[in-house]
């Protein structure tokens, strides 16, 4: 069973799009608003039905409910508001995530978790620290809604085909993300040959700013992150071994231990199964070097 941990739009996107690619014929939405997750799940089943797919989807009030889940998406907490940075939520929704995984521990002690709530890199160190879980057990979404803002932009700069764009964003999911055009390519050809540098820093700043700009018009991001929540779920469920950039605890990799920040890893069944090394250059390790202070610094503001 798939658990997903607050109903909102977000949440409600990632039960519709695992549940469209069949990732578990039960997924469960679980929120402390009475009604809003059985009726979330009704509309989706709703659609289901009409599509003809298996799925059930199920809404609760009840943490027990998450009984035997295999993982447990965390989407619990305030988003955004236009105007805000992610840091801006700190300190609300780090008592929000503390208090659900809690709630994982108690009721689905064997699951992975997939902590989305924003600032997601210090929320995943937290869902770390106070699950006690293996680390591979516990990784964040974040580098892979990035990146697929990344890739948009490529498209759009290149006009090549979405399908055949690979891109890569690591670091904090936040002000000092970095989107990598050396590791990135078009069918194959490095984004780096086909590109001035002038146009890449563009697509670099773009990919950084565009979150806040899709708040500004819209008041929140809904299904790209809905989307991307799935897209890591799939790699789960079905050990597709993908190399996904997600939010995980550092012990040594990139010369840093006792963080939690966006690294390239491999996903499969175990979850985490290795967290992949690039060696990065001058400029690269200086925006990296800083996403890892930025995380270090919120979460030594937190008390675990």
């Amino acid at each position: 069973m798939i658990t997903i941990i607050g109903s909102g739009k977000v949440g409600g996107d990632a039960a519709l799009f695992s549940a469209l690619k069949k990732l578990d014929e039960q997924i469960l939405l679980l929120d402390v608003a009475e009604g809003l997750p059985q009726g979330e799940a009704m509309d989706i089943n709703h659609m289901l039905s009409e599509q003809g797919i298996d799925v059930e989807v199920r809404g609760s009030n009840n943490f027990a409910d998450m009984k035997g889940s295999d993982i447990v998406v965390v989407v619990a907490g305030s988003g955004r508001k236009p105007g805000m940075t992610r840091m801006d939520l700190l300190k609300i929704n780090a008592t929000i995530v503390k208090s659900v995984v809690e709630n994982i521990k108690k009721y689905a002690a064997d699951s992975l978790i997939v902590p989305v709530t924003n600032p997601l890199d210090p929320m995943a160190y937290i869902t770390y620290k106070v699950s006690g879980f293996d680390k591979s057990r516990v990784f964040g979404m974040g580098g892979m809604l990035d990146l697929s803002r990344f890739r948009q932009f490529i498209h759009e700069a290149t006009g090549h085909s979405r399908d055949s764009i690979r891109a890569l964003v690591i670091g904090e999911h936040g002000e000092n993300m970095l989107p990598l055009p050396r590791f990135s390519s078009v069918s194959g050809i490095p984004l780096t040959s086909l590109l001035s540098q002038d146009k890449l820093d563009e697509l670099v700043n773009n990919t950084k700013q565009v979150a806040a700009k899709v708040i500004e018009l819209k008041g929140a991001t809904v299904h790209a992150p809905g989307n991307a929540i799935s897209a890591i779920i799939e790699s789960v469920v079905r050990d597709r071994k993908q190399v996904i950039p997600v939010a995980t605890y550092l012990d040594g990799e990139y010369g840093y231990s006792d963080v939690t920040v966006g690294v390239p890893a491999i996903i499969g069944k175990n979850g985490v199964e290795k967290i992949i090394e690039l060696e990065l250059n001058e400029q690269e390790k200086k925006v990296f070097d800083s996403a890892v202070q930025s995380v270090k610094t919120a979460i030594s503001g937190i008390e675990i």
